[in-house]
């Protein structure tokens, strides 16, 4: 045990003299943390809309100010040639185009319908979508308000009305930081600790000290756990760090147990060193192991379930994603963070991280030979 500790003192030594390595450790982790959690966001609060009106009549210019008045809208422009209009589209001016055409209101008044067409930039499919039922809503609301000016009185003093009342469980305001903050911790101290402990053992390969610990009477496990131990207290003070910030800059809710987030941290944090220390065992610089890890980090941190939802991956990849380690950890934050969920609601995943753990330690141990 004093061995460990010994190597323990040494490794938080070199990591307090490196200067260029304290940045990366505590100040790039809380500077992603603002940047990310404000940029990933799906939300659409400024949508371009280019407007073709061809009527030109109180209707239509009523249609348009409900799109103007709109939080989520900005008209860029106003022209009567919808080939203008495509063309600004084309150049990326503008995400939508909204043509009105000619006779739009005599149709109304005289036909009781008309319509409208909508032009969506749908190169980003998810955001396309976002736009179409942002339209239709405000669309459906406007012929609501039509059939309400020209409806009879008599005839509407018997009709009934359902009135619909909204709640949302565990995230009331739809904040998307809310749901992203967690996701965005995971992702940090993954990085962290992928890189840090991938490296490590390559540093000692490359400055030639590799051989001369290989000499010393020290155990294989001792060196591994020395190795281990200071990047996991590191990786977990990050979490505590990168949720203080979190709660005061973003209010996100902590609805569970803050002891169960970092019961099961500090399981994760096991996977991901060991996969450093595995990557470390099979590469010979830090160049290679960069390299490494930021192929499993793209593949782990794409399939997680943070940007995108894993119930919408096609069924072969949801079955790779519990291979997975990011994807466990991610849901048991948002569970714990957000729901207030209990072990049990969230064991299967915890459990599924301790098997990760023993499994990819095990290989990792496996795989470094200390060879005098």
């Amino acid at each position: 045990m004093k061995t460990i500790l010994y190597i323990i003192q040494k490794e938080f030594l070199q990591v307090f003299r490196n200067k260029s390595m304290l940045p990366i450790i505590f100040v790039v982790p809380i500077v992603q943390l603002v940047i990310l959690v404000n940029a990933a966001t799906f939300e659409m609060k400024h949508i371009r809309i280019s407007v073709v009106d061809l009527d030109l009549s109180g209707t239509s210019r009523k249609l348009t100010s409900k799109f103007q008045g709109s939080p989520f809208y900005q008209v860029q422009s106003t022209s009567f040639s919808y080939r203008e209009a495509e063309d600004e589209m084309k150049q990326g001016k503008v995400d939508m185009i909204l043509q009105i055409p000619a006779g739009f209101e005599k149709r109304l008044v005289k036909e009781s319908h008309a319509k409208v067409q909508f032009v969506v930039n749908a190169i980003n499919g998810q955001t396309a979508g976002l736009v179409n039922a942002y339209s239709t809503m405000i669309l459906f609301d406007y012929n609501r308000e039509l059939v309400m000016e020209n409806a009879n009185p008599a005839q509407m003093a018997g009709l009934r009305n359902i009135q619909t009342d909204y709640s949302y469980w565990y995230n009331p305001k739809l904040n998307y930081k809310t749901y992203m903050v967690p996701g965005i911790l995971v992702l940090l101290i993954t990085i962290i600790g992928l890189l840090l402990s991938g490296m490590n053992i390559v540093r000692e390969k490359e400055i030639g000290t590799i051989e001369q610990i290989n000499v010393t009477p020290i155990k294989k496990i001792q060196f591994i756990a020395g190795k281990l131990i200071p990047f996991w207290i590191i990786g977990l003070f990050e979490l505590a760090f990168g949720l203080t910030v979190g709660k005061l800059l973003f209010n996100i809710p902590m609805e569970g147990s803050l002891g169960l987030i970092f019961m099961s941290a500090s399981v994760y944090l096991f996977v991901i060193l060991s996969f450093g220390l595995l990557i470390s065992t099979i590469t010979n610089t830090q160049q290679q192991a960069m390299l490494v890890s930021f192929f499993f980090m793209v593949v782990f941190i794409l399939m997680s379930g943070l940007f995108t939802a894993i119930e919408s991956m096609p069924e072969w990849a949801q079955n790779l994603d519990r291979l997975n380690p990011v994807m466990y950890f991610i849901k048991i934050m948002r569970m714990v963070l957000l729901k207030g969920s209990t072990f049990a609601d969230i064991s299967h995943h915890f459990w599924s991280l301790v098997i990760y753990a023993v499994v990819i330690i095990s290989i990792a141990i496996r795989r470094y030979r200390k060879v005098a």
